[in-house]
């Protein structure tokens, strides 16, 4: 089943809050291979979004992979691999990252700091300085 909470008070773009949150419910298993998902009209309906708001999603997502439309229109969840989710995985941390980069040397934070911050969050340790 399908849960997608929007906010409009977010930076991000209403398509990007669809489609990220689609992905995520993909790659983590509560949406599985073959699960239908509404249509582009029922989805924007249901959030109060444009058609063409959930049709960019929707296209985004096919576009990688993660979805596909058969011919009589409707959408499902695609079988997915894997290793690709991985590697896609790793290229958005990637693009997260070159920004993060870019703005501790705008704000002068060296390099072994910025590691020790990095290593301090992976391990779960946010409130710890």
């Amino acid at each position: 089943m399908l849960k997608l909470v929007i906010s409009q008070m977010s930076n991000q773009p209403i398509y990007e809050q669809i489609k990220n949150q689609i992905k995520k419910q993909i790659i983590e298993g509560s949406l599985k291979a073959g699960d239908g998902l509404p249509s582009i009209r029922v989805l924007a309906k249901e959030l109060n979004v444009s058609v063409i708001t959930t049709k960019r999603a929707y296209e985004e997502l096919e576009k990688e992979g993660f979805i596909v439309t058969v011919p009589a229109r409707r959408t499902f969840v695609a079988g997915i691999d894997r290793e690709k989710i991985s590697t896609l995985g790793l290229q958005e941390i990637e693009n997260d990252l070159k920004a993060i980069v870019q703005k501790a040397k705008i704000l002068g934070v060296d390099l072994k700091k910025l590691l020790e911050t990095i290593e301090r969050l992976y391990k779960g340790e946010e409130g710890q300085r």
